[in-house]
């Protein structure tokens, strides 16, 4: 008999409510139990499916407590659902600890196909995509110039998620390491009704983004540092 899964992990939507599989509604309907990120925002998306099954809440700030906990209730045979705000559960969310822990512990665990904002964002950007950095967020402060000053180097697309708030002080961050000539690209409400991507020069980003309110999910994708060697231009 085929072993039964009793962990799914299971991407929601990053933005518009019909981008969600098939496959993805029968799972949340079939289990004992869903673990949200944030119960409010995930309530909004089980309910415009009607979906009437336990909520728990499953988010950074209690994820080491209720991680055993959860991991006794698999063993025991309950079948649980992960979900996360928008997007694919374990990305940039503590979802990885308790699939970790579950791994552990030979529990089955199946990752569903789904949204994810990191790609239609690089594929938008017209970068390459066949070799990538994925940073998730950036450190807030200790650290971040160390790591941008690194990404500099790197000759791969590099792509990481940002706050409205923090994306203009970022951005000069990267003109300050990068150069101000760094193609990158910026992208923000996803899949939804205001959705913007704008690509250029660095320099052209922080003027376009300076003179507007910036709101929403926002993914930067910066191009790699090229391989050609031009004294001239601080950029390469």
């Amino acid at each position: 008999m085929e072993e039964k899964t009793s962990l799914f992990l299971v991407p929601t939507p990053i933005g518009n409510l019909g981008d969600i599989t098939l496959r993805a509604l029968e799972v949340l309907k079939s289990v004992d139990v869903i673990l949200a990120e944030d119960t409010r925002t995930s309530g909004v998306l089980l309910k415009h499916y009607q979906i009437n099954k336990p909520l728990q809440s499953f988010h950074i700030f209690n994820e080491h407590k209720t991680v055993s906990q959860l991991i006794d209730r698999l063993k025991k045979g309950e079948a649980m659902a992960l979900i996360s705000d928008a997007g694919t559960p374990g990305i940039s969310d503590p979802g990885f600890l308790l699939v970790r822990e579950a791994l552990k512990h030979d529990i089955k665990i199946d990752c569903l196909p789904g949204a994810t904002a990191l790609i239609p964002a690089l594929v938008k950007s017209g970068f390459p995509t066949d070799r990538f950095v994925f940073e998730g967020f950036l450190p807030h402060k200790k650290g971040k110039q160390t790591l941008l000053k690194k990404l500099a180097e790197e000759d791969r697309t590099v792509i990481f998620y940002e706050s409205p708030h923090r994306l203009i002080k970022t951005l000069e961050q990267v003109k300050e390491f990068f150069g101000p000539s760094r193609q990158a690209s910026v992208s923000r409400e996803l899949s939804k009704k205001f959705e913007e991507t704008k690509t250029g020069p660095v320099e052209d980003l922080i003027t376009h983004f300076s003179s507007k309110e910036i709101k929403g999910e926002i993914v930067v994708v910066v191009s790699g540092k090229s391989k050609q060697k031009h004294n001239a231009d601080p950029d390469v």
